[in-house]
């Protein structure tokens, strides 16, 4: 196997992952280890998988690609795939695990220390370590996201197979592909009149989400809904489900999370969010450059394969 004996369980609120190190660039896996790994009854189990290791040890990556994360300082990079064995661009509560377990090893500062300049698909993402926060979780981090791009708003129509109804979806780019649709609204604001799928808490989301106009990246499916906008503090709550492409529901999707705030901010002008998962409840803050996700991380075991 081209994939270490040791290998780590990690989760970021509930988007759990299967993990392990590899500073010498000896063990990238293949589709098929990463399709073991990640199988919940025959494997160890995991949304996806993370290996973290240096920029140069990462096979589809250009020599180019690798000096420009080296130049902005990323001795380490999160080689994340899908557990269907597909590469990703970008996992936003996986770049929270990641850094939890480079802490862990000694290779990021503990909170109140220097930030990680963590390598990935989508960039350099600097994470800062906050330690425990109340209501957020114990091993709590902020992720500059970095930049985003948004579509027309609502230039999707999303619906899901054997549910009636369908959401007009938002298209966001989180250096990886989103499209979010709001399908209830408790703040007043009519923000889903035009939305006649179920309601949020009742979708079946093991169903794949069909998107129209078909999007050639495939893409990652947000339904919202809108909680309470307070217009003196510019602060929202919201609550969100995903489908992750090559996935499937997962309980928390970081990327998903600041797409949802991103649509949020253009539907309403309110760029901090409270937005609660399956998995559990984080901060986004949006603004016209770039945007900020705070939530929590876990290691929650050390797995041997025999």
């Amino acid at each position: 196997m081209s994939i270490p004996q040791i290998v780590y369980k990690g989760h970021g609120t509930g988007n759990d992952f299967v993990m392990y190190a590899d500073p010498d660039g000896e063990y990238e896996p293949t589709e098929d280890e990463i399709r073991f790994l990640d199988d919940r009854h025959f494997g160890v189990g995991g949304d996806g998988l993370l290996r973290l290791t240096h920029p140069r040890y990462v096979s589809d990556l250009s020599a180019e690609q690798v000096a420009d994360l080296e130049a902005a300082g990323a001795e380490w990079f999160m080689d994340y795939r899908n557990a269907d064995g597909s590469l990703a661009e970008m996992c936003g509560n996986g770049t929270r695990a990641t850094a939890l377990f480079a802490q862990r090893l000694g290779y990021m500062d503990a909170p109140g220390g220097e930030p990680l300049r963590l390598g990935t698909r989508a960039g350099v993402k600097v994470l800062t370590s906050l330690g425990e926060v109340p209501g957020l979780g114990r091993n709590v981090f902020r992720i500059d996201m970095g930049a985003w791009k948004a579509g027309e708003s609502r230039a999707f129509v999303v619906t899901i197979p054997d549910h009636e109804g369908a959401a007009r979806g938002t298209f966001v780019d989180m250096g990886n592909p989103h499209v979010v649709a709001v399908l209830e609204d408790r703040s007043g604001r009519g923000l889903a009149d035009d939305a006649t799928l179920p309601a949020v808490e009742d979708l079946d989301l093991a169903r794949k989400p069909v998107v129209d106009p078909v999007l050639a990246s495939d893409q990652n499916a947000e339904f919202v809904r809108v909680d309470a906008i307070d217009e003196e503090s510019g602060t929202g709550r919201a609550f969100m489900r995903v489908n992750e492409r090559g996935v499937g529901e997962t309980l928390s999707c970081g990327t998903g999370l600041c797409a949802t705030a991103v649509t949020l901010r253009q539907l309403t002008g309110i760029g901090d969010w409270t937005i609660t998962v399956r998995g559990g409840t984080l901060r986004v803050a949006v603004d016209d450059a770039h945007v900020e996700l705070t939530g929590d991380a876990a290691i929650v075991g050390k797995v041997e394969l025999l």
